[in-house]
């Protein structure tokens, strides 16, 4: 039973990400809720592994580096080497093979902060976890 709470956490992400991606690009593709579902479940590992004590701040700028990690990882195969072209940041400035760009490595600060909360707050109320707590600074 130990594959209950990363299934359900990654399944949470992955939907979350496939909605947001219809509500701001009015598609999305069924990688993404793979690619979402994964980004989702390691960034809430972050406080499985990190003590509370780390600044939230902090937190979000490892959460987005996980996120530009995998988005890179699986823009290799995805769009690369499959050639699907689920998105190409090639036309964004300081982009890597058109896979990630510093403008959406902002943005996953952002929803990183949103993700590491949701996660903590799931794992709380779903399975019994330490309830969360955060320090700003």
């Amino acid at each position: 039973m130990r594959w209950i709470k990363p299934l359900t956490l990654i399944s949470v992400g992955g939907f979350l990400y496939v909605l947001i991606e219809l509500i701001f690009r009015g598609r999305s593709h069924w990688t993404m809720f793979l690619v979402g579902g994964l980004c989702f479940w390691l960034i809430g590992l972050i406080n499985e592994v990190i003590p509370w004590e780390m600044p939230l701040w902090r937190q979000c700028i490892i959460g987005a580096a996980i996120i530009t990690a995998v988005e890179f990882a699986a823009g290799c195969v995805i769009n690369l080497w499959l050639g699907w072209d689920v998105w190409d940041y090639s036309g964004l400035p300081l982009n890597l093979l058109g896979q990630v760009c510093l403008p959406f490595m902002a943005l996953w600060s952002f929803l990183s902060t949103v993700g590491i909360v949701l996660d903590d707050y799931l794992r709380y109320w779903l399975f019994g976890e330490e309830k969360p707590h955060y320090k700003l600074f």
